[in-house]
Formats: structure tokens, C-alpha cells, sequence
């Protein structure tokens, strides 16, 4: 039988057809607001598609490996697997903790070396002139070629792709590792990777930059050209769009945003007298992939497609608009409560990100929102993309998503949103006179309030804090690093005694008064001894320009509900017990279970005992149980049906014995039955609509848990 005959004798149906039986199940609710999902983008999703919601879509034709590469940069065959980069970010105070781990875990299925730098050392401050709480914080300490070499000892460079995020000027990290490179004896052309230059994220997070931006592009200029004679295969320009989705913005705003920092990158360096395919081919992207699985693999896709087109316009060979992309799970979405579900978290981002084509993936450790993580942490989170590779097999498919028609659709759906977003930071003079009147900073912080709200009222749950919260966990013990400041201060001065002070000198003074070879001048200054601090002073000797702006508002999403379980738990520590509730539970099991239920769980994600006990078939005993009870708070639980008989007496004993008592109704009643419940007693009700994490900080504070 033909395959064009094997259905036949069905007949397919119309969209008509369908919706007509969707509506007939909905037995008379709205398609509409059961059906359509309303996004933070502002995109409508259908709950069916067809081909007939792409069939129109251009990019439709591109096979994998074609512009705009919105289906990934490898062409099918080039490859048996589509393998990506496991690059676990190490976190590690001292060159000699991160080497230890780095040796263990490129052992252990790692295959990129993620080097994350502390904040004094991106600051390009040695640890004698930083502020003691920056040496060591988020990264490794590192203000010389030694600790360079302490960290990468055993590491061949050659062998192992590098992932280091150099902050704004850049150069002075560079230099370290290319000195240590020329030290021992590998080769320069051998680097691959990304060692690579951001100003514009340290502006967003930290609201200013440690030195002009023109300086930061003189130093980004003159490491591209050194790239291209020296390390072909090094991308040295980083675009980070981690900051938008960590400030609470949405997929379009970190498209928009991180794709017109890259024009901004690439119209300094076009002034700079680079050709459009030298900046693209050292420039590499990086985004936060969250917990919207779909709309994450269509950003990526997006990405590739929007960013091809404009690299072409530009006048960029095809292979020059090919994206470089690395993804990490987000770090908006982890939770310090009920850890582990953040196992399940990583697991559905990283899918995303492999599905929507990241070239190199680092996966959160279930603990990064709480503390440092250990080699336990590190090797689950490794070992989820291991999984995903060898288990799942989906390095053995290429372009996965691909024909899908709801991705497709969504993929040029968010396209065009970006886009529009695009144009409007474009028609504001550029990223960076967008972010100085305040534009990206704004519209992510509305974004946010709105995600803010959907957690308050818990229509976006977050299990274990704003949803199925289990106030009875032991909380992992969040260890923070010991400080490190005076030993490395006193590192920072022994070495400076041993610098040949003249050479250092001479050297410096060259990088200083040079704009032509900067990165084999700094080179030659850490081979004599020179320090990142040295390094930076000496690019900025002559620069008194500083960019100023309103930093982003990094933060998680559940950042409000568990401040509220931690005045629980200071309040436990403080007293002895917990802030208590009590449920007055009426009548039979099928009048008050559902909303017992709802209340208990209602009170759990802020740190409240629930005093559940039988229930009552009298107003007398429930009153008598509830003063009992030493609890300050007592919800009212059963059917609107009982209520009118039940609450009014039960209101007004519990005030009558107890007036500082707060009496609450489960449920909503009508407005008119509400106000009489209120004149009896009632304080408020809880019910499905109401704003969770408000109701609980008003109650805290009414009861004297917190301030």
C-alpha cells in the first residue's frame, strides 16, 4: 500500500471541527481564557497549531547549517554528533581550589574550563587596593601570571577550550593567561574558546565601569586584531544577556537587549578599522535560559536568525553571521527552599538549551542560590548534561525542534517582537544611550513587578516556596567562603618586592603611551612581573571619563516568599516555636477538607505551624479549641452553605475571649454575606485570588513575627 493511501478512510478534520469540540468539553467556559496562554513577551499561544500558521514563514526553507542559522551553525552530515561544550562554571576562591577542581571534573566528563575571576580582579584592582569583600567573591583571586599558572597546572590549552569572562577593559586578564601560555612553552594559535571582553554587562550590574568606555573599546579593537594574526579560533568579544533575565525581564527584552549590544560592539569596532567578518568572528553571545521550555528554545533559535540578518546587513559573509552561543541555566528561577527541586529546574533548562542549539552549556548546581558548590553539587549538575548526551541522545539529532510548526511559529512570533524592541533601543541612539536615559532598566523592572505579582498570588508557582512548602526540612547549611583579603593582600606586596621594578616600569610606560600592539605590550609587562592592577592603571593613565547609570535589580523570584519563611525560622530560633494557625474545621470531612487544605498549605510557604485538629460540629467547641490552641491566627474552614449558620457565632466568640485574635474565612463569600461575616468578627478571608505573599508579610508583622 502507498503512504500517500494509509489514511484515506479518515477524513481530516477542519480547524472548525476541532475548536467545536474543544468548546463542547469546555461544557460552557470560555475557549478563550482556558485555552490561550497569555506570555510576559505579549505573544498569544494557541493551544493547536497547523501548518497553515507557517506555511507562510520564509525562514522555513533553510536547512540546518543555511542563514539565518535559526536551525544551528552545522550543516547535517558535517558531524556524526552535535555535541556541546559541558562548561560547568567552577566557582573557587584560590587558583589552587579551582585547579583541584577543574582536574577533577574535566576528568569527569567536563570538556570546556570555565574560569570565573573575582570581582577586584574584573575590576582590574590587585587584592592590596580592593575592598576586602571583592577578593575571592565569585570567583578565583588572580593578580599575577603565577596564579594563572597555578590554576591551569596540568591543563593542556591546546587540548582544553576556555571560557573566561574578562569584565570591561578586558586586556589585563588576557594578558595573564597569554603570559602564562608564552611561559610554558604552548602556542597561542592553539587557544579556543572565549576569553572574552563585556563592558556594557559590568555597566548594567555594577552601574558604572572601572574605566571610560572608549578605553574599553581601544582595548577590545586591539585584542580582535590580535586574535585574528594569533588565535583564529579564540572569540575575545563576549555579549552577556544573563543580567536581563536575572533583573526579571522577558525573552524579548533579552534578545532586544543583548542583540544591540552587539551592534554597539560592532560599530566601535567598524570605527576602529576592523571589517565586519573580523568583529563577527570573534564575538560570541550568552543567555539564561528559564523555565518556559519552549519559549527558551525559540529565543535561541530567534537569536541565530535575528542576529544573521543583521551581520548580512552589514555586509557579513554567511559564515561571519553565524552566532556562537553559551547558555546557562537561570539563576532567576533557584530557590534556597526545597533545594533539590532546583535538580528538576536545571534539568528542563538545559533540555531547552541543547534543543534550541546552545554551542556550550553550564548547568546550575541545585545549591548555587544557597552557598558554593562542592564536588557532590558540581557532579549531578555535570552530570545532567552528560545525561542529556549520551543517555538522552540528543547530541545525535540535529536541529531537533526543527518543523515543528508551534516552534516555528513562535520562533518568528518572538523574531518580531524583538525586533520591534530592537529598532526602539536603535532609534534611541544605541545600547548605550538607551541604558543612560534608563530605557532597558525601566521596562525590565515592569516586567518584573508583573512576574513579582503572578508569584504573589501564586498563579506562577514555585514548588517548595510559594507552592507545597514543607516547613518540617532541615535547610541545607549555607557555608560561605572564609576571607582570603589579607593573605592575598600580602601576596600583592611580596610580589611587588620581587618585580624588577625597572623593566616593569618600562614596560608599563610603553602600554601607557602606545595604542598600536597593546596586547603584546601587556604581555611583555606580566612576563617581567607586571600585576592586573598595573595593567589597568596603565591603560587608563590618561582617562577621566566615567559612564554612569541605573544598574539592573538582580535578583531571584523567590527572593519575597522566602524571606518570609526565614522570619519563620528567626522566630522558631527565638521562641521555640513557630508562628501558629489555627484551622477551625466545621462539620462533616466533605463540608471543610478542600479548604483546610488550601489553608494549611496557604500558611506553610510562610513559615506557620498548622494546627489541624477534628472537626467540630458546634461553634462552642471550635471557639474553645482555638484559644486553646495559644495560636494568634484561626481560619474559619467549611462550605459556603454552612457558613451563614456557623460563622457569625464563631466570629464573635473567638473576639469575645481573644480580641487581639485575627479570624479569618477560607473562601469568598458575596459582598453583602461578607460585611455581616465582618461585623461578627471576621478579620479578612483567604481564597484562591488572593495576594499570598501580602496577606502573610501583613500577618507576620501583625503578630509581631517580623518588623
Amino acid at each position: 500500500m502507498s503512504k500517500h493511501t494509509w489514511f484515506k478512510e479518515f477524513s481530516v478534520p477542519t480547524y472548525e471541527q476541532w475548536r467545536e469540540a474543544a468548546e463542547k468539553s469546555l461544557k460552557g467556559a470560555s475557549f478563550d481564557a482556558k485555552l490561550l496562554t497569555h506570555t510576559y513577551e505579549g505573544i498569544v499561544r494557541q493551544p493547536i497549531y497547523r501548518y497553515e500558521d507557517v506555511k507562510t514563514l520564509p525562514h522555513l526553507e533553510a536547512l540546518p547549517g543555511e542563514a539565518p542559522f535559526h536551525r544551528g551553525n552545522q550543516q547535517a552530515g558535517e558531524h556524526k554528533e552535535h555535541k556541546w561544550h559541558v562548561c560547568q562554571e567552577i566557582i573557587a576562591p584560590s587558583a589552587e581550589a579551582f585547579n583541584q577542581a577543574a582536574i577533577n571534573d574535566l576528568a569527569r566528563g567536563q570538556t570546556m574550563l570555565h574560569l570565573m575571576v573575582d570581582q577586584a580582579a574584573l575590576a582590574g584592582l590587585d587584592p592590596d587596593e580592593a575592598l576586602p569583600e571583592t577578593i575571592g567573591h565569585k570567583g578565583v583571586s588572580v593578580f599575577c601570571r603565577e596564579d594563572i599558572e597555578q590554576a591551569f597546572q596540568g591543563v593542556k590549552l591546546s587540548e582544553v577550550p576556555l571560557y573566561v569572562n574578562t569584565g570591561a577593559l578586558g586586556l589585563p586578564i588576557l594578558s595573564l593567561i597569554l603570559a602564562h601560555v608564552e611561559a610554558t612553552g604552548e602556542q597561542v594559535s592553539e587557544l579556543r574558546g572565549c576569553i572574552g571582553q563585556d563592558p556594557v554587562t559590568v555597566l548594567l550590574t555594577e552601574g558604572k565601569l572601572p574605566c571610560s568606555l572608549q578605553a574599553a573599546y581601544n582595548a577590545m579593537a586591539s585584542v580582535v586584531k590580535w586574535a585574528k594574526d594569533h588565535a583564529p579560533a579564540l572569540k575575545t568579544i563576549l555579549v552577556q544577556s544573563n543580567p536581563y533575565q536575572d533583573g526579571g525581564g522577558n525573552a524579548v527584552n533579552e534578545l532586544a537587549f543583548s542583540l544591540a549590544t552587539g551592534v554597539d560592539y560592532l560599530q566601535a569596532m567598524l570605527e576602529r578599522g576592523i571589517s565586519i567578518d573580523d568583529i563577527a568572528a570573534r564575538m560570541q553571545f550568552s543567555y539564561s535560559i528559564g523555565s518556559d521550555v519552549f519559549m527558551e528554545i525559540a529565543k535561541l533559535r530567534a537569536a541565530r536568525m535575528l542576529w544573521s540578518n543583521i551581520v548580512a546587513a552589514y555586509g557579513g559573509s554567511t559564515e561571519a553571521q553565524k552566532m556562537t552561543i553559551h547558555a546557562r541555566t537561570s539563576a532567576w528561577t533557584k530557590t534556597i527552599y526545597d533545594p533539590y527541586v532546583n535538580m528538576l529546574r536545571s534539568t528542563t533548562e538545559a533540555f531547552s538549551a541543547v534543543i534550541g542549539g546552545a554551542d556550550s552549556l553550564h548547568v546550575s548546581a541545585f545549591d548555587e542560590a544557597i552557598r558554593p558548590a562542592n564536588e557532590f553539587s558540581r557532579r549531578i549538575a555535570r552530570n545532567t548534561q552528560i545525561i542529556l548526551q549520551e543517555e538522552a541522545h540528543l547530541a545525535k539529532v540535529i536541529d531537533p525542534a526543527g518543523g515543528s510548526w508551534y516552534v516555528e511559529w513562535l520562533t518568528d512570533a518572538l523574531a518580531k517582537k524583538a525586533w520591534e524592541l530592537f529598532q526602539q533601543v536603535e532609534a534611541q541612539g544605541g545600547m548605550l544611550s538607551a541604558l543612560e536615559a534608563g530605557f532597558p532598566q525601566g521596562l525590565i523592572a515592569r516586567i518584573a513587578d508583573q512576574k513579582a505579582a503572578s508569584i504573589d498570588t501564586r498563579k506562577k508557582r514555585l514548588v517548595g516556596t510559594n507552592m507545597y512548602a514543607n516547613t518540617a526540612e532541615l535547610p541545607l547549611e549555607a557555608k560561605s567562603l572564609p576571607s582570603i583579603h589579607e593573605e592575598r593582600a600580602a601576596e600583592a606586596r611580596s610580589h611587588r618586592l620581587k618585580q624588577n621594578a625597572t623593566l616593569v616600569s618600562a614596560a608599563l610606560n610603553e602600554l601607557s603611551k602606545h595604542t598600536d600592539e597593546l596586547v603584546a605590550r601587556a604581555v611583555k609587562a606580566v612576563l617581567h612581573g607586571a600585576t592586573v592592577g598595573d595593567i589597568a592603571k596603565a591603560m587608563s593613565r590618561e582617562d577621566s571619563v566615567q559612564t554612569i547609570i541605573q544598574p539592573l535589580r538582580i535578583h531571584r523570584a523567590s527572593e519575597r516568599f522566602e524571606a518570609l519563611r526565614i522570619q519563620g525560622d528567626d522566630f522558631l530560633k527565638a521562641t521555640g516555636k513557630r508562628p501558629t494557625v489555627f484551622l477551625a474545621t466545621m462539620g462533616p470531612v466533605a463540608k471543610h477538607k478542600a479548604r483546610a487544605d488550601f489553608a494549611a498549605e496557604f500558611f506553610a510557604v510562610g513559615g506557620f505551624d498548622v494546627i489541624r485538629k477534628q472537626a467540630f460540629s458546634t461553634t462552642q467547641e471550635a471557639a474553645e479549641a482555638a484559644v486553646a490552641s495559644g495560636a494568634m491566627i484561626t481560619v474559619i474552614c467549611s462550605d459556603d452553605t454552612s457558613y451563614p449558620e456557623q460563622v457569625p457565632p464563631l466570629a464573635h466568640e473567638i473576639k469575645q475571649r481573644v480580641p487581639q485574635m485575627t479570624v479569618l474565612l477560607a473562601g469568598l463569600p458575596e459582598a453583602e454575606q461578607l460585611a455581616t461575616y465582618k461585623a461578627a468578627g471576621v478579620d479578612d478571608c483567604i481564597h484562591m485570588r488572593s495576594n499570598c505573599y501580602e496577606m502573610l508579610r501583613e500577618l507576620q508583622e501583625r503578630i509581631g513575627v517580623s518588623s
